[in-house]
């Protein structure tokens, strides 16, 4: 009869949802997270069992890796032997672990990434301390499991003599969860537990009395107590860890900064490399050289700085930007009662003693049975021996070893474990076997008896014995802590200096928002001629800047943006700058109309601002630096169809003019403006009739007297005198400085406080560009419309006024 086969008709998602749950609760389970007793996950446990079967302990000589890892595969670990191996090289390498379980002989990888040698080459056994994880373990105190295919047995945890969760500490990614729980001092860690012993309600700050924070192997510096303290309470919590690192002075005024120490987990090679590429991509300037000089007597990198550059500065841009500073993030996953549980330091320090408990509680039971069935044994000796010829006699007559121990035990009343040790007793023995030596062995026993029945009576006297233990081990294997603990995070600061190669610079801006820097060469080499721009576009400045310095840019929408100079695209004189789009984020619609230099943000300088609504607005320049610039930032509050119409930056000591375009012209100091915050709106600058508007604000020092020109939409310009006006104050109407006429009146489209060599430009509307050399016009009073410098009738008519970007050098001297 053919068989049937019987196929299950199931949900893809039921199938998938169960068979990803079973393999989750694996890799949780048996792969990936260390046990909160033993600290070790199951491929380390199965290599140290492994290797202590096979007694390649320390006291051995050392056998080859291929031997161990096939033991491991062959018995406790169906799994590759590359997986297997890589635990096992881990367990030996002193930059990761601080108190190594496995030695190796061989290339046993390195701090840069190096990759062991294969494991044919590789020699290894236990280290010394290894064996304090095993000892006892034939003493019945840990419950066994079947292997993978139930030929032998395998322990489910190690008796684990010293806390090795926290010693060694654990890193691992599984289905959900992820561990890193960093190395500790063993000293520190052995008293934190004895306290909690003798204070079971002992808080986190008690036993950080003994534990500081973590101990890594590789040294370095950890800072942050409070995240310490954090992760101590919690189980996760975040601290800083940087190299340890001095600026050292070297011949020739120069200097160098020396590492010696790198933080835990960091490839040497990889951070090595960056700080190399900082200096070819010139990141960062005064940076020579960097070696790697570490060899046989220590790590050691040095960084030769080039002359007067700044030490302290560099290491501070190293530590933000390379792996010479990183971030470890406790999070101190471990599997307690089977489950994987974020674990606070007392829950971990309670979960060992609560295993150390149970380990001491079993050994000392296996001790103690041990100890009575010797001293019955003894007991049963004692006796036969003083009645040895008897027994002689009995068992002479015997027929066999059987009927001897029957009649032994019927005559004389001997268990069947004395009748046995009487039996099997060799004839030499006799010799010996003298009544004192096994009475003194009685009475140890006894002794000893007494002594293990205690411990098992007294919860206090369970606890000293492993306590006792415990100080053994510390007085043994304890070392000095290798890690500084530093209270607080250092703030990192540096000078732009630093980062930036310092160069003299020509920058331009031009109204439609195209930016650049350009080297002094290639302005020199076209002589300032040829800038290239778009026909509709004029410069809004023109500064010959260092790459220290910054500019900001001023819109009509009331933004602004912060550029520092070294950030500008490097463009040549004769090429198109770079939108200012490609820099920060700004609107379709939104025009430069100033740009304001700056090498240092000073609180005695301000941003005066003027509106087409009449508005003007005084801030401490101070309030413009900014630390995030990607995106325009608010200057002023703005009303909706208010705009701004000029930019000036005041000392303090400066007269203002505010033009309107029906021709009323307001002079007055500065002073009479308020001073408010960076968000604020400003207050009234002039007073406005209707369809009236401002055209221009001017800022000028009290000290001089510019001329003022004029310029209307007729074509008309014309030049006067600051003191045609009267000084007045602040929201006035101001003094009328065109003639009013019937038909076509003038209107202002621009007014400029000008000094000798400036020049006024305009556009009109048929797109023609015409400039004025203003001093060249006569002055003239009020009351007159100036002269006509184009026919509009055929040029149209002007449209947009702008002073003339001249070439300026800010910060001379």
């Amino acid at each position: 009869m053919a068989q049937t086969e019987n196929y299950l008709d199931l949900p893809l998602e039921e199938v998938l949802g169960d068979r990803f749950g079973r393999y989750s609760k694996y890799i949780i389970q048996e792969r990936a997270l260390p046990d909160a007793r033993d600290g070790l996950k199951p491929v380390q446990r199965r290599i140290l069992y492994a290797m202590n079967e096979e007694k390649n302990t320390y006291d051995k000589n050392f056998r080859k890796s291929a031997k161990t890892v096939g033991t491991v595969i062959g018995n406790y670990h169906p799994h590759g032997d590359t997986s297997v191996y890589d635990a096992m090289v881990r367990l030996s390498q002193e930059w990761k672990v601080q108190n190594r379980l496995v030695e190796m002989h061989g290339n046993n990888g390195s701090i840069d990434g190096d990759p062991p040698a294969a494991m044919r080459y590789t020699e290894a056994r236990l280290s010394r301390i290894a064996s304090e994880m095993l000892r006892d373990i034939d003493k019945e105190t840990v419950d066994y499991v079947p292997n993978f295919d139930d030929t032998i047995s395998e322990p489910v945890v190690l008796p684990a003599k010293f806390p090795n969760l926290l010693v060694s500490g654990s890193t691992g990614i599984s289905a959900g969860y992820a561990t890193d729980i960093p190395p500790h001092n063993l000293g520190e860690v052995i008293d934190a537990v004895i306290k909690k012993m003798d204070n079971p309600d002992a808080s986190v700050s008690e036993l950080m009395q003994a534990v500081k924070g973590p101990d890594f192997p590789t040294g370095g510096i950890v800072q942050g107590v409070d995240g310490i303290r954090k992760a101590y309470e919690t189980g996760k919590g975040k601290v800083v860890v940087r190299g340890r690192a001095a600026v050292e002075d070297v011949r020739g005024n120069r200097q160098q900064i020396v590492i010696d120490e790198i933080p835990y987990d960091v490839n040497k090679a990889t951070m090595v490399k960056k700080m190399d590429e900082l200096r070819i991509d010139r990141k960062v300037e005064g940076i020579a050289e960097v070696r790697d000089e570490t060899d046989r007597t220590g790590l050691r990198v040095v960084i030769e700085l080039k002359k007067d550059a700044d030490g302290e500065g560099v290491l501070n841009y190293l530590y933000k930007n390379t792996d010479l500073q990183v971030t470890y993030s406790f999070n101190m996953v471990a599997i307690q009662d089977k489950t994987p549980k974020l674990l606070s330091l007392p829950q971990i320090l309670d979960a060992y003693i609560a295993h150390q408990k149970d380990i001491m509680t079993r050994q000392t039971k296996h001790d103690l049975k041990k100890a009575n069935d010797r001293a019955h044994i003894v007991d049963g000796l004692i006796k036969a021996v003083s009645i040895l010829d008897e027994l002689i006699a009995v068992i002479r007559a015997s027929k066999d070893k059987q009927d001897a121990k029957k009649r032994i035990i019927a005559k004389y009343e001997f268990s069947e474990a004395q009748a046995e040790a009487i039996v099997t007793l060799q004839l030499y023995r006799l010799t010996n076997t003298d009544v004192t030596s096994l009475e003194k062995e009685a009475a140890e026993l006894k002794k000893k008896i007494n002594e293990l029945e205690a411990i098992l009576a007294s919860e206090k006297k369970l606890l000293q014995t492993i306590k006792k233990d415990l100080r053994q081990l510390k007085k043994t294997f304890a070392g000095e802590r290798h890690t500084v603990i530093e209270d607080k995070i250092e703030e990192l600061t540096f000078d732009i200096d630093v980062t930036v190669a310092n160069e003299d610079v020509v920058v331009s801006a031009t109204t439609d928002g195209y930016v650049k820097r350009t080297s002094l060469r290639s302005y020199s080499a076209s002589n300032g001629e040829d800038f290239a721009m778009k026909d509709e576009d004029h410069l809004v400045g023109l500064f010959e800047l260092n790459t220290t310095d910054k500019i900001l840019l001023f819109t009509n929408k009331g933004k602004y943006m912060y550029l520092p100079v070294h950030e500008l695209p490097d463009i040549r004189w004769k090429d198109l700058g770079q939108h200012i789009s490609n820099l920060v984020t700004i609107d379709k619609d939104e025009r430069i109309i100033r740009s304001i230099p700056v090498r240092e943000f000073s609180d005695d300088q301000y941003i005066t601002f003027f509106t087409k609504n009449g508005i003007v607005k005084r801030s401490e320049m101070g309030l413009y630096k900014a630390q995030r610039y990607t995106k325009a930032l608010i200057a002023l509050k703005l009303k909706e169809d208010d705009e701004v119409v000029d930019v000036f930056q005041t000392n303090g000591n400066c007269d203002v003019f505010v033009a309107s375009n029906k021709g009323y012209g307001l002079w007055y100091h500065e002073s009479e403006i308020s001073v408010v915050g960076q968000r604020a709106a400003g207050v009234k600058a002039i007073q406005l009739k209707e369809d009236e508007f401002v055209v221009s604000g001017q800022a000028f020092d009290d000290l001089t007297e510019p001329s003022l020109v004029v310029v209307t939409q007729r074509g008309a310009c014309k030049r006067m005198k600051l003191r045609e006006f009267e000084k007045s104050g602040r929201g006035k109407r101001g003094l009328l400085m065109l003639r009013e006429l019937k038909t076509k009146a003038h209107r202002l489209k621009g007014l400029f406080t000008i000094k000798e060599d400036d020049t006024v430009c305009f556009q009109t509307s048929q797109g023609e560009k015409h400039s004025v050399y203003p001093l060249e016009l006569s002055a003239s009073d009020r009351y007159s419309n100036g002269s006509f410098v184009i026919d509009t009738d055929n040029q149209g008519e002007v449209t947009e006024v702008w002073k003339k970007a001249e070439y300026s050098k800010p910060f001379e001297e």
